[in-house]
């Protein structure tokens, strides 16, 4: 008997490429300038209630959100959520809420609405087998509260024409970025770490950033400098990605040099051939910018003209051209999306955002995925991707974050932006301000102390910075190439303070700070974030994953609590690599440096620093709490031992000024460089071997006690029962070990760090020093 041929294996089911309709019509269907001319938005928040507003004027059928999707050929899936659907009309709205007269538009972008409407119209009438369909732009004006609606009906042959149309365009990208990420995927599953062995303690750290991928957590760990936590944390998440699904990997950084550190731990990833994963470095508009005297748009910037007529030649050159190095991943840092931009002409900054949509990680600030209007979380929302995030430095982002959510107003702005409003046509404008000015002066003079906090933003004074925020928007989409840069400055200040007016609560304080003596219309009015953790929280839910990493995370919960981390978040702390007789930890119990005893710290300072420098001469640096503090020591050094070489950090320092500064610690090179604790030069700087043999620092880092801080204390306090420590000791003691850090940078390192504070020998202060120190 002769065995049956066997069956042929059926042919696999081709890959679907899944797009947003947003994603697809910005992608198909922009066209002509990039035109920033500023136009009056509304806050989320506004959005949100204006949307809202329009579901709750429907009749009791309408729909809200209502989600659709639908193919293209088998190979394309389009999905996304109309804004509002009337099924008996039938009619099918896009929502959009504006401030101001309509009339300002850019017809390109109304263009792209109709766009996104006949897209989600088509995906309707395939769900509802309808044969004609009505579409309804609604744009709702957030101050009048009034809707100007556009409508077209359109029948079902014609809406499906116009889906093949931009389905068709997008279709050969699509099928790039599939074949781009089945050969990423195969690569990074196949990709070994690329030194013979881990670092001692960065296996454990790798392991768990793989873990936590694997398990879709938040993970915060701590580990010592010097163990490579860059790299450590870099391949296992990359490792993980295929497995995962993970669309982007985000590596968020609180400094340059965080940035420069993992583009270069990248290219170690495959040091001797190309790997097929796109890497984007995102820098600020001002280090991209190359017109900065210009506007942003056609009639003033030449890279802003015809932007997105050239944009589709510059992504293609930028993500399959000439490869931008012979090995390693497919970097499109800073240098070299400059060169593609202008090789296109077109904007640099704003190639680099657009690429952010087809690269597979982001290397950039914590800004990127954190602030309010971060661009890299909006884009994660609107097109549903699967992301991780890298928190490099992670002790950072209390501070940082707190920033971003805090909003300051100035008598002095508010002054110069008055001055920019003398003309007749700013009469409007100048009747918003002098409004704004008088709440301002009626808060001051009822104003008893130098320092109040108020339980909200003033009615009174609230509207005023609404009216002001309003017409200021108005004015200047009226006269976009006369605004003032001061008026626009103060502009967005009060746009910020009425958005964060919004969300006012127990997280954040509203207070007035008035100078000595007071001076009614002199005060300083301030928005405080204390505790980010609401507005943070839902970017962490947002991502498959997070790791948080520094050296400097202790305790735990303080990060945790301000943070807003997820309550099944994880923590590790890594065992130093270092053995206790790297490093001589001494503390000068007989010194105190606060602020009542600083003139009479001053000779013991000078002395010992002097007698280590003669004991052991090298390259040291000495961290002080202020500039002030270190100038006073500097001096008495110069004028007792002339012969040891010093050189001091100055306040505003520029980069090369700070490259000078940090290019006098040389393997050869003698003496003490003086800098401030929690500085430039206090963290993210690596001095290893001979370069830097010890530290001096002679403060403890707290934060200075003023009435400011006195009222966060007392709101942590009753937050979290640890007001004190939240406030000053946690924060302080971060910045002493960091600076301490620069010392231990390698396995083979020797140094002495001076802790030059009685306040150093005491329990509660030491418990939270690296435990491999051999504190004396």
């Amino acid at each position: 008997m002769t065995a049956a041929a066997p069956a042929p294996e059926a042919a696999p089911e081709p890959a679907v490429y899944t797009v947003a309709v947003r994603e697809l019509c910005e992608f198909t269907a922009k066209h002509g300038d990039l035109d920033l001319r500023f136009t009056p938005s509304p806050s989320a928040q506004e959005g949100v209630a204006g949307h809202g507003t329009v579901v709750a004027r429907r009749g009791a059928v309408y729909q809200a959100e209502v989600s659709l999707s639908g193919d293209y050929q088998g190979r394309l899936r389009v999905r996304g959520r109309a804004d509002g659907l009337d099924p008996s009309a039938p009619r099918l709205e896009e929502i959009k809420t504006h401030k101001g007269p309509l009339e300002r538009q850019n017809p390109a972008q109304r263009t792209l609405h109709w766009a996104q409407a006949l897209v989600y119209g088509w995906l309707y009438c395939q769900q509802a087998g309808l044969s004609e369909l009505e579409l309804a732009l609604v744009y709702f004006e957030v101050g009048s509260q009034q809707e100007t609606v556009f409508t077209r009906r359109l029948s079902a042959a014609e809406l499906q024409a116009h889906f093949d149309t931009q389905c068709a365009r997008f279709l050969a990208w699509a099928e790039q970025q599939l074949a781009h990420r089945q050969t990423r995927d195969a690569a990074l599953t196949a990709l070994r770490f690329p030194f013979a062995d881990f670092r001692t303690g960065q296996r454990p750290l790798a392991e768990a950033v793989y873990r936590g991928a694997q398990a879709g957590l938040c993970l915060l760990a701590q580990a010592p400098t010097g163990i490579g936590k860059t790299l450590g944390t870099l391949f296992p998440l990359l490792k993980a990605g295929p497995a995962q699904a993970l669309d982007k990997v985000f590596f968020l950084a609180a400094k340059t040099s965080g940035r420069q550190l993992a583009l270069h731990a990248l290219d170690q990833l495959a040091p001797r051939q190309a790997l097929p994963l796109r890497v984007l470095e995102l820098v600020a508009r001002d280090k991209a910018c190359e017109y900065p005297d210009r506007a942003c748009h056609g009639e003033s910037c030449p890279l802003a003209q015809g932007f997105y007529d050239r944009l589709p030649a510059a992504r293609q050159d930028a993500l399959t051209g000439p490869a931008p190095q012979a090995h390693g991943p497919w970097r499109l840092d800073q240098a070299q999306v400059r060169t593609v931009a202008l090789r296109h002409q077109v904007c640099p900054y704003y190639l680099s955002q657009e690429l952010a949509r087809w690269v597979d990680l982001v290397v950039g600030d914590y800004n990127y995925y954190f602030d309010a209007s971060a661009l890299l979380w909006g884009l994660s929302q609107a097109n549903h991707w699967r992301v991780a995030l890298l928190v490099d430095e992670a002790h950072n982002l209390v501070e940082r974050a707190r920033h971003m959510y805090s909003a300051e107003l100035l008598p002095e702005a508010l002054a110069q932006a008055r001055r920019g409003s003398t003309a007749q046509r700013f009469a409007p404008v100048k009747k918003a301000l002098a409004q704004l000015r008088r709440q301002w002066l009626a808060l001051d003079k009822a104003q008893p102390l130098a320092y109040a906090v108020y339980p909200q933003v003033p009615d009174k004074l609230l509207k005023a910075l609404q009216q002001c925020s309003q017409t200021l928007g108005t004015h200047q989409a009226e006269h976009p190439t006369e605004f003032d840069p001061a008026l626009r400055q103060f502009y967005f200040d009060v746009l910020q303070a009425c958005r964060l007016a919004e969300s006012l609560d127990t997280h954040s304080l509203f207070d007035a700070s008035q100078p000595s003596p007071p001076e009614p219309g002199r005060s300083r009015l301030c928005l405080r974030n204390l505790v980010p953790a609401p507005f943070l929280a839902p970017r962490w839910a947002g991502a498959h994953s997070s790791t948080l990493f520094s050296a400097t995370l202790q305790p735990p919960h303080y990060h945790a609590q301000l943070l807003g981390l997820p309550e099944a978040h994880r923590t590790l702390e890594v065992e130093s690599p270092f053995e206790a007789a790297q490093l001589q930890v001494h503390t000068a119990r007989h010194l105190s440096t606060r602020y009542a005893d600083r003139a009479a710290s001053l000779a013991p300072l000078v002395a010992l620093m002097a007698a280590q420098y003669q004991a052991q001469p090298g390259n040291y640096l000495a961290f002080f709490s202020s500039y002030d503090y270190l100038q006073q020591v500097a001096e008495l050094m110069a004028q007792t031992h002339p012969e040891l070489p010093c050189w001091s950090q100055s306040r505003r320092m520029q980069e090369a000024e700070q490259q000078a500064f940090l290019a006098r610690f040389s393997d050869a090179s003698q003496g003490i460089g003086f800098a401030v604790l929690g500085g430039a030069f206090a963290e993210g700087i690596d001095l290893p071997g001979r370069r830097l043999i010890g530290a001096f620092v002679a403060t403890l880092g707290l934060p200075q006690v003023n009435p400011v801080n006195e009222q966060i204390r007392q709101r942590l306090q009753v937050l979290f029962g640890a007001g004190y420590d939240y406030t000053y000791l946690y924060p302080g003691l971060q910045k002493v070990v960091q600076a301490a850090g620069r010392v231990i940078r390698g396995p083979g390192d020797q140094g002495v760090v001076h802790l030059m504070d009685d306040r150093f020998a005491r329990p509660e202060v030491r418990q939270w020093l690296p435990r491999w120190w051999a504190l004396d």
